[in-house]
């Protein structure tokens, strides 16, 4: 029998966050994926070098890929430096990713990565989102909540 999968991810460092993705997108699901990296690429990532505010995934002939992503060039590299906008395999379950893929294709959402980070373990790791892209007005009623959330706690918390 197999182990259910724990809510939160074991997050032990934070490499690079897409903060933005949350305001754009409806996340209505979260998925692990293992990145598969040069060696180069986890030295630049270890440093904390990265970003995926432009990125996204997509799958191509039955495999996930990030695309986009920029992990810079490792300051100390020789000429086997990785190059830094190149597509990466995502590491994810058959299962897995034929549910995603089911839901881009029928359901018209998007695959966008909210962080990178490396696990417990010290692998290297992204959090991906099965989302649904928001419209103006929901981007307001999302800003709207937000803050009427702030407000409520901040109240709650005067008033002991």
């Amino acid at each position: 029998m197999a182990r259910p999968k724990p809510e939160t991810f074991d997050k032990q460092k934070t490499v690079a966050e897409n903060r933005r993705a949350r305001f754009d997108y409806a996340v209505e699901a979260k998925f692990e994926a293992g990145l598969m990296l040069q060696g180069t690429e986890v030295k630049a990532l270890r440093a904390g070098e990265a970003s995926i505010a432009e990125s996204y995934a997509e799958i191509r002939n039955g495999e996930a890929w990030l695309i986009n992503a920029n992990i810079p060039e490792f300051s100390h590299g020789n000429r086997f430096n990785h190059e830094p906008r190149r597509p990466r395999k995502l590491l994810l379950h058959e299962r897995e990713i034929a549910k995603l893929m089911g839901a881009v294709e029928r359901k018209g959402m998007t695959l966008v990565p909210l962080s990178v980070y490396f696990n417990g373990r010290g692998r290297a790791k992204v959090e991906l989102a099965l989302a649904k892209g928001r419209q103006a007005q929901d981007k307001r009623e999302y800003m709207k909540d937000r803050d009427w959330a702030r407000d409520k706690a901040r109240i709650m918390r005067d008033r002991g």
